[in-house]
């Protein structure tokens, strides 16, 4: 697997995911959006839960663990997927611009 079928994949999961998105709620999660809500005030307790994914989002980057399960899952880095192109490639690691001789090489950074 790689960059392409991770982007792939994400295009897929984001489509089938819709605009919308029922969750069930067990007692404990319940209990702390009950607190967060009555601590924020939210206009919507779905904000409560949208601020949620940012933060389990961004943790998981800061902390190497979206990293971590990418390079598992597809052989690419969050930052590959960003630049649309592996560190390999950005390297010249590939043949990226055609070039097979290695004098040719020697001039891309």
């Amino acid at each position: 697997m790689g960059l392409e079928d991770l982007s792939d994949d994400i295009e897929t999961a984001y489509s089938d995911l819709g605009e919308e998105l029922s969750v069930d709620l067990d007692t404990e999660t319940r209990n702390e959006l009950a607190m967060l809500q009555s601590a924020y005030e939210p206009d919507d307790p779905d904000e409560l839960v949208r601020r949620a994914v940012h933060m389990l989002f961004q943790t998981a980057i800061e902390t190497g663990n979206l990293d971590f399960h990418l390079r598992s899952g597809y052989d690419v880095t969050y930052d590959e997927y960003l630049s649309g192109m592996t560190f390999e490639e950005m390297g010249g690691g590939s043949d990226l611009f055609g070039q097979n001789d290695d004098n040719a090489r020697r001039y891309q950074f």
